[in-house]
């Protein structure tokens, strides 16, 4: 049986494929110490100072930036359509639903204001 060669991409260190991912899901370090309970100079440390990744984090970190750890190692490119999922607003969707009907119902009123807003601002640009 042929062995799989595990090759990462040698260009960027662990820790700047962490730090390029949590930009792109719109986290500041602060934001992602508090989503994945990892202190905020542990996520730091990991972005500047090593090149290898803490294994007992990595499915945390993975599930949180929204990427395999595979792409998070740099075995696996990175699966991107040019724009990814902003992972704290898809976390607060989630937190949403298991509110009451009477919470939804505002939320999604005060969320349809917001995008009412958003398309007449945009009709106006656009002529």
């Amino acid at each position: 049986m042929p062995r799989l060669k595990v090759q990462p991409d040698d260009t960027e260190t662990f820790g700047q494929r962490m730090a390029r991912m949590r930009q792109a899901t719109g986290y500041s370090k602060r934001d992602l110490a508090r989503e994945t309970d990892i202190s905020q100079r542990m996520i730091a440390y990991y972005e500047k100072q090593t090149q290898y990744p803490p294994t007992h984090l990595l499915p945390i970190l993975a599930e949180v930036l929204g990427a395999s750890a595979d792409e998070l190692l740099g075995i696996k490119k990175l699966n991107s359509d040019g724009k990814k999922k902003d992972m704290r607003l898809w976390r607060r969707f989630s937190q949403i639903e298991k509110l009451d009907a009477k919470e939804k119902r505002q939320i999604l009123q005060l969320l349809d204001a917001f995008i009412e807003k958003e398309q007449l601002k945009r009709k106006i640009q656009s002529g």
